[in-house]
């Protein structure tokens, strides 16, 4: 196809078109003096994202992720901490974000170099060796990669290890990490190249995931080996338990097994009825795998209704940078109607946006309640992990089309599955490039 030059007849048809709009000049104040998404929004937004619901689990304060992208952990965390607030009568009990974090940094820099020696007969910019590269110790991750950290290591409460300036704003930690991981990748490949022995790698990843541990350890502070469980419950009775360990802790007062969980996923890019894996981004050797159980979004919100009902929080995988006022905590598909406001057409279904990259699974939350009408539901309340500042105390409402438009993720226990998913929740899974829309 030959490439075709802008010309100066094609601009003045572009201005005829422009302005042959009555109300151009009008909207283009508006537009400039109040941006776009302040010019389109609908006022019946409020009507339709009130905040009531026929069905909610209470919960306490709201968690904060501060400027890092924890949101996957922050969101597992809760559904577990919900359990404990509700059997033990303590709403706002917190566990610690910081311990979790600290050994997703310590487990994926271990997996990493694996991954960087497996791939070192690939060439420096192959796109598999480029994705690792660009990757390395980012703050993003799945449900699993959470889930992996806990079966692991177990839990401890906020108080003993609560965030650090390292956790609440990653970006320096991040910078030297991510520096360390890819000056080690290139001497691992150049060992593995000039042919040292498996000793020899053995020994250089040794020495490398001490320098990794020893980072961690100064930004955010070692993890406790035991701790002492003291609380006082809201009818103010007072819990003490001395010398428990992580792994204590989880085992005995939480009933949470997270192989029992499957991530029921709604992507209209990928085959339906399938179950698909990747592999390139778990982060413990071992650990609870990254899989995606691919069904219509009917069969994932029936799940997700089953699991509240039952008084169980949802974790979900949200495009959250979609048609949302993070100030107020609204999400509607309709929130902005920048089609009329433009005169341009935006129309792309959710297989669209997945397969142009124009949406991606960006944000963890977790479902807390619904609101039915006629046995329908028509709007969801969710925590969120971004403060009580935003949102009503930090919690979010969403609206029933932006649920089906922008979710794409949610975590069931497989009890609440119907009896032909769970089937197909044991069945083989698809590998997915690391790249793929689901990452």
């Amino acid at each position: 196809m030959t490439e075709q030059q802008l010309t100066s007849a094609m601009v003045k048809k572009y201005q005829q078109i422009f302005h042959a709009r009555p109300a151009a000049d009008v909207i283009s104040r508006a537009i400039q003096k109040n941006g776009i998404k302040n010019a389109s929004e609908d006022p019946a937004a409020s009507e339709r994202l009130h905040r009531a619901f026929s069905y909610e689990i209470k919960t306490g304060k709201p968690s904060n992720q501060r400027h890092s992208g924890r949101c996957w952990s922050f969101a597992a965390l809760n559904t577990l901490r919900h359990k404990f607030a509700k059997k033990y009568n303590f709403k706002d009990f917190e566990l610690s974000q910081n311990y979790l974090f600290f050994w997703d940094r310590i487990e994926r820099a271990n997996m990493f170099f694996q991954k960087i020696i497996a791939t070192a007969d690939r060439p420096f910019h192959d796109r598999l060796v480029d994705f690792y590269l660009s990757f390395a110790l980012n703050d993003g991750g799945q449900w699993a990669n959470a889930a992996s950290i806990v079966e692991k290591y177990g839990v401890v409460p906020e108080y003993v290890m609560p965030d650090t300036h390292n956790t609440k704003d990653t970006s320096d930690v991040a910078e030297v990490l991510n520096y360390l991981m890819r000056k080690d990748a290139l001497e691992l490949r150049r060992m593995v190249n000039d042919g040292d022995s498996q000793d020899q790698l053995a020994a250089a990843q040794e020495r490398m995931m001490a320098d990794v541990y020893k980072v961690a350890a100064y930004a955010f502070g070692e993890p406790p080996a035991k701790f002492d469980l003291e609380f006082r419950d809201d009818d103010k009775k007072f819990h003490q338990v001395l010398g428990l360990t992580p792994l204590d802790f989880y085992h005995q007062y939480f009933d949470t097994n997270f192989n029992d969980y499957v991530v029921v996923t709604n992507a209209p890019d990928h085959e339906f009825g399938k179950v698909y894996s990747m592999p390139s981004q778990d982060s413990v050797v071992g650990g609870v795998p990254i899989k995606f159980m691919n069904v219509p979004f009917s069969d994932l919100q029936a799940a997700a209704i089953k699991q509240l009902k039952a008084g169980e929080t949802v974790w979900v995988g949200n495009d959250v940078l979609q048609q949302m006022d993070r100030k107020r905590g609204l999400m509607d598909a309709k929130l902005f109607r920048r089609q009329e406001l433009l005169d341009v057409d935006f129309t792309m279904d959710k297989r669209d946006r997945l397969e142009t990259r124009q949406a991606e699974v960006s944000h963890a939350m977790t479902l807390t309640g619904f609101d039915l009408v006629n046995g329908q539901p028509t709007r969801w309340k969710i925590e969120n992990s971004w403060g009580k500042e935003n949102g009503a105390n930090g919690y979010f409402v969403m609206t029933q089309d932006w649920f089906e438009d922008y979710t794409y993720e949610a975590v069931i226990d497989k009890k609440y599955l119907p009896s032909e998913l769970q089937a197909l929740a044991t069945s083989a899974p698809v590998e997915l490039s690391a790249w793929d829309s689901l990452q």
